[in-house]
């Protein structure tokens, strides 16, 4: 009684210690660029991802391309070249 007692506060002290996961979401307002290279008014969550390539020189496809990832989520590619700074 008292093994059995023992492995169930366990196994509930063992629930209490995760937590859930938090949903985010990332907006860009006005005004923001990455590398020199405007990503205004874009948002991005769980199932719409974005990841942003800066190439120091040309890149070979520059642009941004939507790709679709394994568990049903989209991510935006882009390969962007450095901007000059003024």
């Amino acid at each position: 009684m008292i093994r059995l007692a023992l492995t169930a506060s366990l196994v509930l002290a063992g629930h209490a210690t995760f937590a859930p996961m938090a949903d985010a979401e990332v907006r860009f307002g006005k005004n923001v660029f990455i590398g020199g290279n405007d990503v205004s008014n874009q948002t991005f969550n769980r199932k719409k991802r974005g990841r942003y390539i800066i190439h120091k020189g040309r890149p070979k496809k520059p642009g941004c391309v939507w790709r679709k990832n394994a568990d049903g989520s989209k991510t935006k590619v882009c390969h962007l070249q450095r901007k000059k700074q003024n």
